[in-house]
């Protein structure tokens, strides 16, 4: 980064408490710190009686917190939230006709498990960057496959609304970055995935699989055609294993990460449940969306307010100065101003998503404090004046 850029808008005087405003491994809950974690079950078996209660106490507390219906099912699994939806595709898809909605990069990872993988005819529902696919055209004959909030395109589903009460197919959701954040509508969700690392703020690598009475239903009466991993293999002798959905694990957890996740848990059960979560998402979004109505630089990727994000939420550079240079150009403006954030410790990873069109990606979900929002906005002000003179002085 060049020092000889010239800039009339000063330094902003006020910083962030906290900079963390990746997508993913998200803000610490406030008030985090690592002795949280002193009562985790460290160097016991993971299937110890000890160890098994811990790890049906996040279950218990997420059912608590995220509202999930009592007839549902909850299961620790491998993977983060790949690893939930893989599970799902794998052992459940090709009794009938498949749909995906791909609207972002992750969506579009399950159309290549679909299709590329399966090999399933799959039927895709596809749009741009910044928009949805025409959701009229989701069948309720078909199972469903789709990311209820892009976490790549700030752009989320406001409802489930085209989904079929009487659908005969399953419908598989990937919530990762709605849990906790957005309504989901669980009468209309046969499958919902997430991970810790997003709205909760916790660690990596691990996935939570619910499932509702009709995914249980088709695990129980098909068996896919192809061979099934291990790590994806919830049935037995034709029945699901509950055992995975009580506090058993098909792999070694980290009991490390399971601490975290059920402080995590405890913390937002304090504060007020998932209404406050929501509340706390929607001001963040709300403080954001102030300073993009007076920014005449930038705006949501996201094209109908309906869909914008309040968690991951994704903003375009519509200045000319930027958005007509190259899309190579742009990404490299991208990388400068995000760099710039980073070393004023402001901002910390909030460059676009590498597949995404060039723009930056804030994170607003719950982990994060409006105060370090609404003090972000004027260092945004601040790093795009500088780059641009940095820009036209070169």
């Amino acid at each position: 980064m060049g020092d000889i850029a010239v800039t009339t808008t000063p330094k902003p005087a006020m910083r962030p408490a906290r900079p963390e405003f990746s997508s993913g491994p998200c803000a610490k809950r406030p008030g985090w710190t690592p002795e949280n974690l002193r009562a985790a079950v460290l160097g016991r078996s993971h299937r110890s009686k000890l160890g098994k209660a811990r790890l049906k106490e996040a279950i218990d507390r997420t059912r608590e917190v995220l509202e999930v219906p009592d007839d549902y099912l909850i299961g620790i699994v491998p993977g983060s939230d790949t690893g939930a939806v893989e599970m799902a595709m794998w052992s459940m898809l090709g009794a009938r006709p498949v749909q995906l909605l791909a609207f972002e990069s992750f969506g579009k990872d399950w159309v290549t498990d679909v299709t590329k993988q399966l090999k399933l005819p799959a039927e895709v529902l596809e749009a741009p960057y910044g928009q949805l696919p025409d959701l009229s055209k989701v069948r309720p004959d078909a199972d469903l496959v789709f990311t209820w909030n892009g976490t790549t395109s700030g752009v989320r589903v406001p409802n489930a609304d085209f989904i079929s009460a009487d659908r005969e197919g399953i419908v598989i959701c990937d919530a990762t970055s709605a849990a906790f954040a957005q309504d989901l509508d669980w009468a209309k969700l046969d499958v919902v995935t997430f991970s810790w690392q997003k709205a909760l703020g916790g660690e990596a690598a691990h996935g939570v699989l619910i499932l509702g009475p009709r995914a249980v239903a088709r695990l129980e009466s098909y068996a896919p055609a192809w061979p099934l991993p291990k790590l994806f293999r919830m049935t037995k002798g034709g029945k699901v294993s509950l055992d995975i959905f009580e506090g058993a694990t098909i792999n070694t957890p980290s009991m490390l990460a399971v601490e975290d996740a059920v402080d995590a848990l405890k913390w937002a059960a304090s504060i007020g449940g998932l209404p406050e979560m929501k509340r706390r998402a929607d001001s963040n979004l709300a403080a954001l969306a102030a300073w993009v109505q007076r920014a005449p630089w930038a705006a949501f990727l996201a094209e109908d307010p309906a869909t914008i994000s309040n968690t991951s939420v994704c903003l375009k550079i519509i200045d000319p100065r930027v958005s007509g240079l190259s899309d190579a150009a742009q990404q490299d403006f991208i990388k400068k101003l995000s760099g710039l954030l980073e070393k004023e410790g402001v901002a910390y990873d909030i460059a676009g998503y590498r597949d995404a069109p060039a723009g930056l990606r804030i994170w607003c979900g719950a982990t994060v404090e409006v105060s370090d929002v609404e003090a972000l906005t004027p260092w945004l002000d601040w790093a795009f004046e500088t780059v641009v003179a940095e820009l036209q002085a070169a």
